[in-house]
């Protein structure tokens, strides 16, 4: 489908939010939906996005499904998962859903657009060298500071290199 090639060569979204707690900078579904869609105009594509939820063991996940379709009745499809935490302070129930929710669409339209998760490159001083994100090296204790909130998924993402693997223990605690 040549049109999302198109799309992925163009969009570019900031990173438009900011975590006061952990200090950082981060891009949300909103602010990929706001720089995608002129360009799903330009393209004559639509996005649809559908969540399920499924239950594992004893936890609920959102499965989140973005579709993109163009004029022509093609159309591409991805999915990207997000565990609803059993509990989170100061939240109902379908607050906690709406948030994994939220999670799973954005990193569903992430991976279908080739949003990667590096900083915006306008906002760089290239007569610096970029450092490269270094691996983890106690993914135990990671994992137990992530379960412990003392360190957020979010965080873990934006500070280390992360396998594929390393990634989806992340996203199961």
């Amino acid at each position: 489908m040549k049109e999302l090639r198109q799309i992925q060569q163009k969009l570019k979204v900031k990173k438009g939010q900011r975590n006061k707690f952990g200090n950082y900078n981060y891009r949300s579904t909103s602010d990929i939906l706001e720089a995608l869609k002129p360009l799903l105009e330009d393209a004559k594509c639509s996005l649809i996005m559908t969540d399920d939820i499924l239950e594992v063991g004893n936890r609920n996940y959102i499965k989140a499904t973005i579709v993109l379709s163009n004029d022509k009745s093609e159309s591409i499809e991805t999915s990207a998962l997000a565990c609803e935490p059993e509990i989170q302070k100061g939240m109902a129930s379908s607050q906690i859903t709406g948030t994994a929710s939220s999670y799973a669409r954005k990193y569903a339209l992430s991976g279908l657009f080739a949003i990667d998760d590096t900083d915006e490159v306008d906002g760089h001083d290239n007569t610096k060298q970029e450092k490269t994100k270094p691996p983890v090296k106690d993914m135990e204790g990671l994992l137990k500071a992530i379960a412990g909130k003392t360190f957020t998924v979010q965080k873990a993402f934006d500070t280390y290199a992360l396998t594929p693997d390393q990634i989806q223990k992340i996203n199961n605690v």
